[in-house]
């Protein structure tokens, strides 16, 4: 019969299709979260503004899930906020007020309410992926020495980075200030995802971000 025919051809081809979005999940999912960094690197950073989603509570934040990825980077996103970037491991990401879904599939996000670049210490989130060039899976490659870029879109801030440690989930302490100290802090989970990575940077210089210093880091 020709509908038996048409029915076990259409069941086919939807097997097809389901089996390749199992095949390539990953590749799809690291290529939408790669479009929504570079798409929002391109946008106007704005002034922190705190919604219903903010929430600066790592230890909510959840392993990146394939079937949230398409919601948090199709969907409109709250402002950037200021940018990162670390040269030696080719990360350049737009930061986000808080560390909410929507912040952390598209970015960085701060992990204190009123942390500011250049004073205490600038904590950052970021999601960790088996992708090693998505988000904030760089920073495992990172060493003491190299540069971390902030910019909050008037002044430029360079980082030296101090110290790379695996930590507990539970160290808190590394995102407090450090009386007399100007520092930067990124953490992201390891890749089991039980404790987190830790770069600690300090303040070496702060200027006025121009135009080829914009195109040279971000």
């Amino acid at each position: 019969m020709k509908w038996r025919r048409r029915l076990s051809l259409f069941l086919g081809i939807c097997l097809l299709i389901v089996g390749l979005a199992l095949i390539f999940n990953k590749q799809i999912q690291s290529m939408l979260i790669k479009h929504a960094t570079q798409t929002q690197l391109q946008a106007k950073i704005t002034k922190p503004k705190k919604t219903k989603d903010t929430s600066f509570d790592f230890k909510q934040v959840k392993s990146v899930d394939s079937t949230k990825t398409l919601k948090n980077t199709l969907n409109k996103s709250q402002g950037m906020i200021g940018k990162v970037a670390i040269p030696a491991v080719n990360l350049k990401l737009p930061i986000y007020y808080g560390i909410s879904d929507a912040s952390l599939y598209r970015g960085a996000g701060t992990m204190k309410p009123d942390q500011q670049m250049g004073q205490g210490n600038y904590a950052l989130a970021g999601h960790h992926m088996r992708d090693p060039n998505v988000l904030f899976s760089p920073i495992v490659r990172t060493k003491p020495g190299e540069k971390i870029y902030l910019t909050d879109g008037t002044k430029l801030y360079t980082y030296k980075i101090t110290k790379k440690q695996l930590i507990s989930k539970y160290a808190v302490e590394w995102i407090n200030d450090v009386p007399n100290e100007k520092l930067v802090t990124l953490i992201t989970c390891d890749d089991e995802g039980v404790d987190r990575y830790a770069i600690r940077g300090t303040l070496v210089k702060k200027q006025k971000l121009t135009s080829h210093l914009s195109q040279k880091y971000f």
